[in-house]
Order: C-alpha cells, then structure tokens, then sequence
C-alpha cells in the first residue's frame, strides 16, 4: 500500500510518521505547498514575532527525519485538484501523483482584507514568512494596529506590547472572546490588555486601510482615524478545501468526515483544522483548530488505514492554549451554547482562576489562566459530561477545605 498525504501539517507529519511507525511498508509522500521543511504553527503569533527567534526550533522535524524513515517529502508543490475515482491529486506544475490511500491535511487560511486594502505592512499571521515579516517590522515605537482580538490577535499584542510598540486592538464585539468565554471573563482578559497598555476598540470594524507606498492608516467604520506603521490581521481562517472541487469529497465549512477520518470517498481521509469529524457526544460534525487535536487525528488516520476494521478516534476532551502576557490560558472541552458558569480556582480579579461551564446540566468544559494542575483535574469529569451540580458542590467543598488549611 501506497500513501499520499497532502499538507505537511502537524497532523500531515503526525501521518507519515505513525503510517511507517505502524508498519506499513509501501511508499509514503508528503507534499506541501510551502517550500520550508514542515514547522509548527503555535509559535508563529507568540514567540516567532520576537527578534532574535530562531525558526530551526519550530521545526517539527530535522531534515534527515523523513529519510531515515523513508518519507518522501516534496515541497513547494501545491494540490489543485483530486479525482476520487482513482485517487490521484494534480498539482499546480502539471504533476499528478495517485495513491492507495490520500489523505486530506491541508490546514486553514488566513481571512484577509480585500484585496485593496493589503498595502505593504499588512499582514495576515498563518505562515513563517508571515511571523517573519512583522518581526523585521516590531520596534519599539512601532504604531501597531491588530485587526481582530482572538487569539492571534491577543497574542501578537501580548508581545509587542513587551517590545514598547504602541498596539491598538479593532474588535467588532462588544467585548473580545464574550461569546467564547462569556463577559465576566472577557472584561478580566481585557483588563489584561489595558494593563500592559493595549488600546481596545470594540464594536466598530475597518471602513478602509489607506497608505501610499505602505499603510499608514486604518479608517474605522465610526470614522476614526488610527495612525499605523503596520496592521496584524487576526480575522480568523477558512478551511484550505477549495482544490476538492468537483472530488466528490463533501466539503462544508471543511472535509466531512466519519469519527475515524474517513471522507465520502472509499479511501480518500482528513485530518487537522481542514477536518470536520463526526462527533457521536453531541451528534455534530466539529472542525476543531487544535493543535492537539491534530496530533490526535494524525494517529488515529494512519491506524486506520492500516487497521480499517478497528477504528480509532479523536479524543473526547478538545484542549488548547494561547500565550499571553507571560501567563498561559489553557481550555478543555467546549463552551458553544454554555448556560452556566461557575469559578472552582482563584479569581478572575487575580492572574490565576479555573472557570467551568456548563449546558443543560452538564459540564461541557473548563477554562483556566496560570493554574495547569487544577484545571486538569476536570478533564474526565469533561469526557464523561457530568452532572453540573454534582461538579459544583464538589468544588465549593474543595474551596471550603482549601480556606481551612
């Protein structure tokens, strides 16, 4: 058997490597379409935006890697389209490559500006040479303006920040992560910002980027006027699916698959933020931009090509983390339709809290800044979705045994 993974993401090389760990003798290929060897993600808006960074240390893996375990890897070359009939994917120069099996792991892309808004020094942040190009560009009278607070966004102020530029953040929610998280907790992570000097715009949009050579300013949609040597966009990203046109792959808001990676055609998987699995907890196909959750599906995907008849899959507990201000947020679960939230750790006026959340009487999922050990107490009362009130009477006696130490 022949395999042909298409992105050498994190769950592509989680692929390759579990494919030939597993024993699988024929030929494994992994294509991307970047001509960098295959890196990790997480550090492009945190770490990378720093001077001095070295990129070697993002690498997944060391060149020699792929072949001592007789990976062929092939980049630069990017999928254009793929015929499910004879699983065989052609490429932008006019190759084809087929395979026995493929499998789909080609990540996401970065929402832009239109196109007349992308001067020079605007940038969007899901490649090296993305995180590159604003580090040359960072100094410390840098007037930086983010467009969007999630994640990325919160992450590349938290640095700049540190390196003295002036960071303006442009959010058209109210409040940043509210409709994640809920509003106690979004004005604590806004507090944040405020407190290490990040100016928060909230509730009004980009009208319009205006420069000549390169940006200079950012029109808001309330017509203020934001003076800018360079703009971070961090709008979130669309499942890279757009080549499996015509594949008959189903796509929709990413490549539906099984709970075991599998596509709608024989022999054709997917894997890693391109993904959308079934998930049999809450009945629901889930896209889950996850680095752990790619690593999950990597493993899963190359055990079952190899072992079709006992299907492996995800983990039942999503987890992620960002970096921010020197203090790592970590969440576990999911907080989508949450009706109850409960504080177990801490407080949210400290830099170290835990926060539950629950839907329908169950613990659906925990959030927690500064506090690893104690969040992850709650990871399989997560998995087993617990009885709400159970859960929170058990953590006001922790409380109460805690106070009394």
């Amino acid at each position: 058997m022949d395999a042909l993974v298409i992105g050498a993401s994190v769950a592509g090389v989680a692929i390759a490597d579990a494919l030939r760990a597993k024993g699988l003798e024929g030929r494994i290929t992994l294509v991307d379409s970047e001509a960098h060897l295959p890196y990790d993600k997480p550090p492009l808006s945190k770490q990378a935006l720093s001077a001095g960074w070295d990129p070697a240390t993002s690498l997944l893996r060391p060149e020699q890697h792929y072949r001592d375990k007789g990976i062929d890897l092939v980049l630069g070359k990017r999928a254009v389209s793929l015929d499910g009939s004879t699983r065989t994917v052609a490429f932008h120069d006019g190759t084809e490559l087929t395979a026995d099996a493929i499998v789909v792991a080609t990540g996401v892309t970065a929402r832009r500006l239109p196109e007349e808004f992308m001067l020079s020094g605007v940038h969007a942040i899901r490649t090296l040479g993305d995180s590159l190009a604003v580090q040359q560009a960072l100094a410390a009278d840098t007037q930086l303006v983010i467009v969007g607070g999630g994640f990325i966004g919160a992450e590349a102020a938290a640095v700049a920040a540190q390196l003295g530029a002036e960071v303006t953040i442009v959010e058209t929610r109210e409040l940043p992560f509210a409709h994640l998280f809920g509003d106690s907790v979004a004005r604590a992570m806004a507090s944040q910002h405020h407190a290490h000097g990040v100016r928060l715009r909230c509730g009004v949009g980009v009208d319009r980027v205006e420069g000549a050579d390169r940006v200079e300013r950012v029109i808001l949609t309330d017509g203020t006027v934001l003076e800018a040597d360079l703009v971070i966009l961090g709008l979130g990203a669309v499942p890279a699916s757009e080549w499996l046109v015509d594949s008959g792959v189903t796509v929709q808001d990413g490549v539906i698959c099984d709970q075991f990676g599998r596509t709608t055609v024989a022999g054709v998987y997917a894997a890693g933020d391109v993904a959308a699995w079934w998930d049999p907890q809450t009945q629901t196909h889930r896209r889950i931009e996850h680095w752990t959750t790619a690593k999950e599906h990597g493993a899963a995907v190359a055990h079952n090509i190899l072992f079709p008849a006992a299907g492996k899959t995800a983990a039942p507990v999503p987890y992620f983390w960002s970096d921010q201000y020197g203090r790592r947020l970590q969440f576990l679960g999911t907080s989508t339709g949450f009706d109850a939230t409960h504080i177990v750790h801490g407080n949210l006026d400290e830099n170290e809290y835990v926060m539950l959340y629950g839907r329908e009487g169950r613990l659906i999922g925990a959030l927690g800044l500064a506090a690893t050990r104690q969040l992850m107490a709650f990871r399989p009362l997560i998995a087993q979705r617990a009885d709400w009130n159970d859960v929170v009477q058990a953590g006001r006696a922790e409380l109460v045994s805690e106070g009394s130490r």
